[in-house]
């Protein structure tokens, strides 16, 4: 029963750094993701990366962004995609054309520069979210532009990784199976139109006839958990799913109700344990030869996202708070990062020690974008 000691010590630890951040002004998810650093491998070593903290981690992630997905406004999505789209791609361009000149510039070959740009040109705001809720501006003009970019960063991320990979096998099979993995894509997202128009009202309404205390909580979680795993069976980021089947229920007469429930029991459990898990990740095994690559890849993944998809927002005609508010929210690149390195790891597109030194990079820029997202929102004009 040894899980139950480490969850004990997360969930005390994230509580007490939570609550000490918060009184001095700090972003509390900043203090969990330290807390992950402090008491993993890279410190005090009395937690590791197991399957336990594994699963309850994904669970946490799934659950946070089906929060946000609940929290959202359809309509500003719907209104902000154009300025979205234009954030993900200045958001995709700029970090991946710097990060492979910044990868060429320390002698990586071609292929492990690709890759690196393609690893920086990914964006995981599972982290912004919990800040924006924090400070409630999820579901602004800001926040939901977030949102909007994060989905679309996810998905041509993904498309990229599958092409890298693709191109290295140099098989036609491996390109039938690209093509065929965007044909499944695409089908999911038009599906999430009618999850959205009458799965999602159809069990609010059953969840009303259920005999049970929350029947219409575990009706939407079922869909959530389902969404999320047909997700990642296609391809894609399970969040991705989560957050698409929060929108489906947000648009339900349970809206309030499924969003007491869930929330109170993923704050309590879940969503400690993955923003401990990301702490956790951190490594400072040989980390000495790549010092430098470590050092101006951090500087470089930091401002090049904070500034390419600030532009976007820019060029959407955002004032300047509102780009800088959104360049902040696209910083952090958190479990989806992690995710791409480990594929490029297994796919030997990178090698042991600059995987090393790119996952302290992602680690980096996860723990400074709450921060960074924080003093950017305090510009933000009165909506």
């Amino acid at each position: 029963m040894v899980f139950l000691a480490h969850l004990v010590l997360i969930l005390l630890a994230t509580t007490l750094a939570g609550h000490y951040c918060g009184r001095i002004g700090l972003p509390v998810v900043l203090g969990q993701l330290l807390v992950g650093v402090i008491i993993g491998p890279a410190v005090l070593g009395l937690v590791s990366g197991t399957n336990f903290i594994h699963d309850m981690s994904e669970l946490g992630v799934i659950i946070l962004m089906f929060l946000a997905g609940l929290e959202s406004d359809l309509t500003l999505l719907r209104r902000y995609f154009i300025p979205s789209a234009l954030v993900a791609i200045m958001g995709i361009l700029v970090p991946a054309l710097s990060s492979t000149a910044v990868a060429l510039a320390f002698g990586l070959s071609t292929m492990e520069s690709i890759f690196i740009g393609v690893l920086f040109a990914a964006t995981s705001v599972s982290i912004s979210v919990a800040v924006m809720k924090e400070l409630g501006v999820l579901s602004g003009k800001g926040g939901s532009t977030i949102l909007g970019a994060a989905v679309i960063d996810d998905v041509v991320a993904v498309i990229l990784l599958s092409v890298l990979v693709s191109v290295i096998g140099h098989s036609k099979e491996s390109i039938v199976s690209l093509g065929l993995t965007l044909v499944v894509q695409l089908s999911y997202f038009i599906g999430i139109f009618f999850v959205v128009r009458y799965v999602a009202p159809l069990l609010a309404h059953l969840g009303k006839q259920l005999f049970l205390p929350v029947g219409s909580t575990l009706l939407a979680m079922i869909l959530c958990f389902g969404m999320a795993y047909i997700a990642d069976l296609a391809g894609l980021s399970a969040v991705i799913g989560a957050f698409f089947a929060g929108i489906a229920i947000g648009q339900t007469s349970v809206r309030h109700e499924v969003n007491h429930s869930v929330e109170s029991i993923g704050y309590a459990i879940f969503i400690p344990v993955f923003f401990v898990s990301i702490g956790l990740n951190m490594r400072f095994d040989g980390i000495s030869s790549q010092i430098g690559l470590l050092v101006v890849m951090s500087i470089v993944a930091v401002l090049s996202k904070f500034l390419g998809a600030g532009y976007g927002a820019k060029l959407a005609k955002f004032s300047k708070g509102e780009s800088s508010f959104v360049g902040a929210g696209m910083i952090s690149r958190g479990e989806m990062a992690l995710i791409v390195a480990q594929v490029g790891y297994q796919s030997k597109l990178i090698q042991s020690d600059t995987y090393s030194a790119l996952v302290m990079v992602v680690i980096i820029t996860t723990l400074v974008a709450p921060f960074i997202l924080k003093v950017t929102a305090q510009h933000l004009p009165k909506e």
